[in-house]
Formats: structure tokens, C-alpha cells, sequence
């Protein structure tokens, strides 16, 4: 996702020219300013793709051109953070130079931007935008239940729901090779189980229609995830002593991973009251008391947001023993790394943190009633409930067989969540049979799928070594100007 906004510019870094001196000519000082971000370009790009003009995207691009389009975009992707030399920001960059599957994580404008425009008749549905193995997993839904699904919409967005299908196919080939030793023909196969575990499931929402309330719980999932099930069966009172409370349990504990800033806690209270002032955690029995003991500038979470503002909130639980305490994450929202890059349509997801919460209870029947949106430094955030039982999948673990089956069940559960966009979502028609009669024959449509995924794969590890030589000559230290 990109940052929003431009960055500030550097100090002095735009000067008037001079008189020199001895001499009427004046001569040129540098006025230097920031590159703005390309957004606009990419959305008229977008269109011409969608009108079936032949324009060339940046994907076609080679050698030094794709090399520089790919600095360019992952500067302008991370512009505040590097404006601001963010410590996560350095940890980030060093990270996605680690690893493949880390820097396409990490890096979902440079894939959306090769992919502007694609499939604008393929029916409309609201994105989950970041697919790939490790977003999905174990989660708490409105009754403090753990339930798998998706569990990442920062990306959110409505457009073709191919685009989710051709990020999930790229992911689970990377991981499966990177994570998980196989070779590329293996990998495809896994990435087949991906697509076909979407379509199986389409296909019975569109019989059944039981997407408006089903979700997976540990009575009723696959056998591939009811054992990440019985592993995040932790109790709240162990996880919050070993991980977050400090010896008087009465606020977070100071490390490298947490930095207390006390004095905020009654900014924070404002917050969380007007938070369970919303509808769904007024509903919920979560609701009573709500009181904040403490807040944490939380350091080091996720590959996408490092570098990000993220707060973490402690609630009273109802005992008042520090054994069942809640914690509320606040994190910066940004736009959508498929803003003007989707081919446009009459549907509108809103900004930022409101877009955010909008895609959770869309493609979740009943999630989290903490996920919301809040204003706070006068940015946006976006709110949601860090639980024990939140875990996900270690895909370093999985069998061959494994890979099929966790595969097939996260196309299950993105196709539940696409299913839901005419239920609660802003789509206007019957979503399930459009997608289903616009697939076509299904061998076609998954082998096409599946080539785009090798196409893209191969594509990336070029990037990423470009990647890695630039990292490694200072090449994301400072934002690019423009000079006269």
C-alpha cells in the first residue's frame, strides 16, 4: 500500500536563484523539490487499459527501464516513511532484500501497477487487494469466538475479483518454493488447489446461499486448519503476562517491542469512547466499562506497515485482576495500493481507516466488533481487537499434502468473502452466478490463472535482485527530487 500523501520537503530544499556576485547575471542555485506521487498518471493509465486501448504497462517493461521503474515506485511507495528516516522503514527494506516472498508482501503497489486495468469485464466485487498465504488465518469474531478467514484489509478495494485470484496464485507459488523448498512444478500444482478451492466454493454459495452468516470455527473447518485451531487456544491471562503486562499488571511492559507513553491514556480514553459508541460494539456484551490503563507505541509488526504508527491500548477487563484484560490496536491507514489501478466502476469503498473497517464487515459475517476508524495526530487509523487466539499459519511446517489443503481452504475462504459483497457490500447483482458464467470453460480460465502466476514470478525475482542491489548502495536512504 502506498503512502499516503507527499512527503515533506527536505529542509532547503527549494531556494531562489541569487545575484552573483561582481556581476548583474544571476546565477542558477538548485531549486530542488520532491517527485510527486505518479497516482494520477496510473489512474489514466487504468482507463486506457480498460477501454482496450494498446498502451504498454509497466510489467512489459525490461532491463534498466523496469529497473528504475521498479526504485522509483518502491521510493514513492515509502515516501513519508523515508521523508522521516523511520526506523522501520530501514527494517523494512532489509527485510524485503531477505527474501522473495517478503518483497512481494511488502511491495503490493509495484505488482497492482503492472496489473492496471486488467480484466475490467470480469464482475465486480470488494478486493481483499493483499492476498497471499499469510493473510488468512485465526481471528475473534463479534462473540470473542475464534474464526479463520481473511484477516488483512488495509488493501480493500472494489474491482474484477480476478485480481485477487491472480495475487493469490503469485503468493502461494512463492511461498511454496521459498517457504516450503518445492519446485515450480509442485508449486503450480499448490497454486491450482488456491484457484480451484475458490471456484468449488463459488459454486455452492451460489446454490446454498449460505455465505450471509457461515464462517469457519473449529467445529466445522478442514482438517488442515483445525490444528491452528487447538494452537491458539492460549488463555488471555497467560498470553498477556508473558507478552505485554508489566510485574504490576497495571500497564504494558517496556522492551523492544513496546515503548509506554502513559500520558496519553486520556486521549486514548476519548478514543475508545467513541468507539464502543459504534453499533456493533454497543451490540456486543464487550461493551461494558472499557477503560483505558495504558497505551504502547507498538515497534517492529507486520512487512507492508513497518515504519508505520501503531499504538496498542489496554482495556480493564471485567475481573479488574489483570487476567482478562482486552488490547486495542490503532494503526495508520493508508490508501489502498489498488487506488486508480482497479478499472473503475460506480462502487466506492471510502478512504482510508473508514474503507478499512468497511472491508472487514463486508467479508467477515460477524468480525471483530473492535475493527472501526479513528482520526488521531490528524491522520487516519484504523482499530481492531490483538487477541490470543489471533494466529496464523506456519507455513514452514506444511507437508506437500498440507500445502494442497491449506491452499484449497483459503480459496474457500476468499471465496466467502467475495460472495458477501452483494450481501453486505455495495455490489447491486447477484455476484456468485456472474462470476461462475464469467469464468468460462474452468481448465481455460485456471491454466490462464496459473501462467500469469509463473509470468509474475519470474518477473519478481528479477525485481527483487534489482531490489537487493540498489538496498544495498543506499539507493532507499532519501526521496528523489527533481532539480533545475
Amino acid at each position: 500500500m502506498a503512502d499516503g500523501g507527499t512527503a515533506k520537503k527536505a529542509k532547503g530544499a527549494s531556494r531562489r536563484a541569487t545575484p552573483k556576485k561582481g556581476g548583474g547575471r544571476k546565477t542558477d542555485r538548485p531549486v530542488v523539490t520532491e517527485l510527486a506521487p505518479r497516482v494520477e498518471a496510473f489512474r489514466g493509465l487504468a482507463r486506457r487499459v480498460a477501454a482496450g486501448e494498446p498502451v504498454m504497462r509497466p510489467g512489459q517493461l525490461h532491463g534498466l527501464d523496469r529497473h528504475l521503474h521498479v526504485r522509483d515506485t518502491i521510493i514513492e511507495d515509502h515516501a513519508t516513511r523515508i521523508a522521516s528516516a523511520a526506523q522501520g522503514a530501514r527494517e523494512k527494506f532489509d527485510k524485503l532484500a531477505g527474501s522473495r516472498f517478503a518483497f512481494f508482501r511488502g511491495t503490493s503497489l509495484l505488482f497492482h501497477r503492472d496489473m492496471a486495468g486488467e480484466d475490467a469485464r470480469m464482475p465486480t466485487v470488494l478486493l481483499l487487494g493483499d492476498v497471499h498465504p499469510g493473510n488468512f488465518g485465526i481471528m475473534p469474531n463479534a462473540d470473542n469466538v475464534p474464526i479463520f478467514g481473511v484477516n488483512d484489509f488495509d488493501d480493500v478495494a472494489y474491482g474484477p475479483f480476478t485480481w485477487d485470484l491472480k495475487r493469490g496464485a503469485v503468493g502461494f507459488m512463492l511461498a511454496a518454493e521459498e517457504m516450503g523448498g518445492h519446485k515450480r512444478k509442485h508449486s503450480r500444482k499448490i497454486a491450482r488447489c488456491f484457484v480451484a478451492g475458490y471456484l468449488d466454493a463459488m459454486r455452492r454459495y451460489a446454490a446454498r446461499g449460505t455465505e450471509d452468516d457461515e464462517e469457519l470455527r473449529a467445529d466445522n473447518s478442514p482438517k488442515i486448519i483445525r490444528a491452528l485451531f487447538e494452537e491458539a487456544r492460549k488463555p488471555r491471562a497467560e498470553w498477556l503476562s508473558d507478552r505485554y503486562l508489566d510485574e504490576t499488571g497495571r500497564g504494558f511492559r517496556a522492551n523492544e517491542e513496546l515503548t509506554p507513553v502513559s500520558r496519553r491514556v486520556p486521549e486514548f480514553q476519548e478514543q475508545i469512547d467513541r468507539l464502543a459508541q459504534g453499533e456493533r460494539v454497543a451490540r456486543s456484551r464487550r461493551a461494558e466499562g472499557l477503560t483505558v490503563k495504558d497505551v504502547a507505541i507498538r515497534h517492529g509488526q507486520g512487512t507492508a506497515s513497518l515504519g508505520l504508527p501503531r499504538y496498542y491500548v489496554l482495556l480493564e477487563g471485567p475481573s479488574g485482576d489483570a487476567t482478562d484484560d482486552l488490547i486495542v490496536e490503532f494503526k495508520k491507514a493508508r490508501r489502498s495500493a489498488l487506488e486508480g489501478l482497479a478499472p473503475s466502476g460506480p462502487f466506492d469503498a471510502g478512504e482510508t481507516g473508514d474503507r478499512i473497517a468497511h472491508g472487514q464487515s463486508v467479508h467477515l459475517a460477524q468480525g471483530d466488533v473492535f475493527y472501526g476508524a479513528a482520526e488521531l495526530d490528524g491522520e487516519s487509523f484504523m482499530t481492531r481487537e490483538r487477541a490470543p487466539f489471533r494466529e496464523d499459519m506456519d507455513l514452514d511446517d506444511l507437508s506437500k499434502k498440507g500445502w494442497k489443503a491449506y491452499a484449497r481452504v483459503c480459496g474457500r475462504a476468499l471465496a466467502l468473502a467475495h460472495a458477501r459483497s452483494d450481501e453486505v457490500g455495495q455490489i447491486d447483482y447477484d455476484v456468485e452466478p456472474r462470476i461462475l458464467e464469467a469464468v468460462g470453460p474452468e481448465a481455460l480460465f485456471i491454466d490462464d490463472i496459473l501462467d500469469f502466476a509463473v509470468a509474475a514470478c519470474e518477473r519478481l525475482a528479477r525485481d527483487h535482485e534489482a531490489f537487493r542491489r540498489d538496498h544495498a548502495r543506499g539507493a532507499f536512504e532519501d526521496m528523489n527530487r527533481s532539480y533545475r
